[in-house]
């Protein structure tokens, strides 16, 4: 009998556990580590610096046209819209809806990363393909590029997680540059996941880069984007100092 009333409180935990996972989960500023405050500061410092420099022009210097607002920030993100789990068929994005609120508060610059090979709108579909890029270790080619990456000293990119990873297009991009020297903040968007061990997996996989530790959001909380969830990605900002 003891058992049976254990199974049945099992049972009845998970299912209570997927009715809360199924819902928009509120979100809470992660802590900052005091060295990642600092790499961030030491980074927009820089930036500072530059721009007290660039006061001082020659006619030149005046006269010739620049591509860039002269930010040192860059938000690269890739995110799918269409059919996604939990939130059905939407315009923009979960990640894209988190990556846009983060570059206008920090007034960065910003890259979508994009496959050449559109993901099928389809969920089920999608998935298939995800899965088999992760099988596969695929780079998948995506399209056009981020201009004079060698000025931003400080990237965060976004992505969400497809099958306890990112999606192998944010490994075609990481591929692309040299991250040498440049602090990178991760942000993601999971359906239950977290984080899935991919701020570590960034860390391997640029070395020579400052990885710092990141926010997760839920995917049909950062749909949803409320005052709340912005009030909590503006105090994970404030954070780290910007």
């Amino acid at each position: 009998m003891n058992h049976k009333i254990a199974v049945i409180v099992s049972a009845l935990f998970m299912a209570l556990t997927m009715t809360v996972c199924g819902s928009g989960e509120p979100v809470s500023a992660p802590s900052v580590a005091e060295t990642d405050k600092a790499a961030v500061k030491e980074k927009l410092n820089k930036q500072d610096s530059k721009s007290d420099d660039s006061t001082v022009t020659t006619q030149a210097d005046a006269e010739t046209p620049t591509d860039s607002d002269g930010t040192n920030i860059l938000v690269a993100y890739f995110s799918r819209a269409d059919e996604n789990y939990n939130v059905g068929t939407i315009d923009k994005g979960n990640t894209q809806i988190v990556a846009e609120y983060i570059a206008d508060e920090v007034g960065a610059d910003s890259f979508h990363i994009e496959t050449v090979t559109p993901y099928p709108a389809d969920y089920d579909e999608c998935c298939d393909v995800a899965k088999q890029e992760l099988a596969d270790k695929a780079r998948p080619e995506i399209q056009g590029g981020v201009e004079n990456m060698e000025q931003y000293d400080i990237v965060s990119l976004g992505y969400p997680i497809w099958w306890g990873d990112m999606p192998m297009a944010v490994y075609t991009f990481m591929d692309s540059y040299d991250f040498s020297d440049k602090v990178v903040i991760p942000f993601n968007t999971h359906e239950g996941s977290g984080e899935s061990g991919t701020y570590s997996a960034i860390r391997s996989y640029l070395p020579n880069a400052q990885v710092l530790d990141g926010m997760d959001i839920q995917g049909k909380t950062a749909q949803e984007f409320s005052s709340d969830t912005q009030q909590s990605v503006r105090d994970w900002l404030d954070g780290l100092g910007f």
